[in-house]
């Protein structure tokens, strides 16, 4: 009896270790790794490395995927097509260096470090660093933007030139490439890895679903950095941004809804917690560049700091802004070189047809937008610009909420000019509540102020 349940007891074990290994054995080999230095990558700067990375990956993505691995070492490449399955996974103490010869990428529309498009099951991981190699000049400014003429007039006021900065090689050179492109992806993963001097957009999905970004850093001089984004998800669904840390010249994450890449389709279902955005332009945007929607969107536990403009809502194109919550965020913002968006301002809405910006006439052009049910709780918000919450004639902004909002307003002795007048307005806006909001003047003052909240004709009751 003893005998024969120790027989029973041995071939128990020995076949739950045998599923155990056959387990084992199928992950590995779901799993396997491609050393790039496999391939011909030396790790040297100043070799091209571009060949060498795409034939792991096209090896990776044959059987199935498993891990691309970059170990330590210098990188220089154009562009890389993931493929299904593809774990990119940069080492710490890795760089892959985006390359400046234009002739490396697809073409000027779609150029990019990383490019996937129709792919499913992809990651790019690990505590190493992509730098696009940006740099800059400066000199007059020879474009006419219709968006800041207001910043380009008061400048010019001042009798002060109207230097500005211009991606190196502009106008002549047309090729900007983004770090990270993606189309029509399902299941991305963007982990841990740090991005510096993007050239263009730094991480820009259109039409993904299962996004998630999460521990990146991203950075680009707040100076000079103009396309400079960081995060631009267009027409994207379940996406989730925590833990990241992005410094940029241009907007810091930004919500698009456009044709540029296919339909136009609506970004939704959208969650960003725990992160901490720096900007010249906005740390957070609900872009103009909305003809559909961006809705179900919430925001929570993110400083702020050093921006041009805290939280935007804007609608140009026609779409729709809705069923937004913001919550435990600080916000501290002040004014920036004249040719950025923005005016120090923590808090901006601005609903508009885009032919009344920029007088240009188009066929079939939408009526104004909407932007209705947002509500904002728990915010700490210091800056040097208007609040101004402004719907259009034709679209009032509706079921706006401000709950324990506190709001500190200073005049920034440095900057260029002041136009601040009032600390927050608000105009074509009905169903509008505050509760618990506080309005407070700051060190050193401007002659210019006039009104803490002003109320512009146009405006339904506020109440609370």
């Amino acid at each position: 009896m003893h005998d024969g349940w120790m027989i029973s007891t041995r071939l128990g074990i020995l076949l739950a270790c045998s599923v155990a290994m056959a387990v084992v054995s199928q992950t590995v080999a779901a799993q396997r790794v491609f050393n790039v230095r496999e391939y011909g990558a030396t790790g040297r700067k100043s070799d091209d490395a571009r060949p060498a990375l795409q034939k792991a990956i096209d090896a990776c993505g044959k059987v199935g995927g498993g891990q691309v691995y970059i170990p330590a070492g210098e990188y220089t490449s154009g562009q890389l097509h993931l493929r299904s399955g593809v774990r990119l996974y940069v080492e710490t103490g890795a760089t892959i260096y985006a390359t400046l010869d234009s002739q490396q990428y697809d073409d000027a529309r779609k150029a990019a470090l990383i490019f996937g498009e129709d792919l499913h099951d992809i990651a790019l991981e690990g505590g190493g660093t992509l730098d696009g190699q940006a740099t800059y000049e400066w000199r007059l400014n020879n474009i006419t933007d219709h968006y800041i003429l207001s910043n380009q007039h008061q400048m010019e006021a001042t009798g002060k030139p109207l230097l500005r900065s211009f991606p190196k090689g502009s106008p002549k050179e047309t090729v900007f490439p983004r770090m990270v492109l993606l189309l029509r992806c399902v299941d991305v993963r963007i982990v841990g890895l740090k991005f510096l001097r993007s050239r263009s957009w730094t991480i820009n999905p259109y039409a993904c679903k299962h996004l998630v970004i999460d521990g990146v850093y991203i950075y680009s001089s707040q100076k000079e950095a103009v396309w400079a984004d960081g995060i631009d998800p267009d027409g994207c669904q379940d996406v989730h941004i925590s833990n990241c840390t992005i410094e940029t010249g241009d907007d810091a994450i930004v919500f698009y809804s456009t044709d540029a890449w296919g339909p136009v389709l609506p970004t939704e279902n959208v969650t960003v917690t725990n992160s901490r955005l720096s900007s010249s332009s906005s740390a957070i945007k609900f872009c103009d560049g909305n003809s559909k929607a961006v809705r179900h969107v919430t925001i929570s536990n993110v400083v702020i700091t050093n921006s041009n403009r805290g939280l935007a809502f804007m609608v140009f194109d026609g779409g729709i802004v809705e069923d937004v919550v913001i919550s435990n965020v600080t916000i501290d913002t002040r004014r920036f070189d004249w040719f950025w968006w923005g005016d120090g301002d923590p808090i901006h809405f601005n609903i508009k047809r885009r032919s009344e910006l920029d007088g240009v006439k188009r066929d079939h052009e939408p009526a104004a937008g909407i932007i209705r049910n947002v509500t904002i709780s728990n915010v700490i918000a210091h800056g040097q610009g208007t609040s101004a919450m402004q719907g259009h004639p034709d679209s009032w902004l509706q079921g706006i909420r401000l709950n324990h909002v506190r709001l500190f307003v200073s005049h920034g002795a440095e900057a260029p000019y002041e136009s601040t007048t009032s600390a927050m307005t608000l105009k074509y806006a009905r169903d509008v509540a505050m509760n618990d909001v506080e309005i407070a003047w700051e060190e050193p003052h401007s002659a210019t102020w006039q009104t803490g909240l002003f109320c512009r004709p146009g405006t339904g009751p506020a109440s609370r």
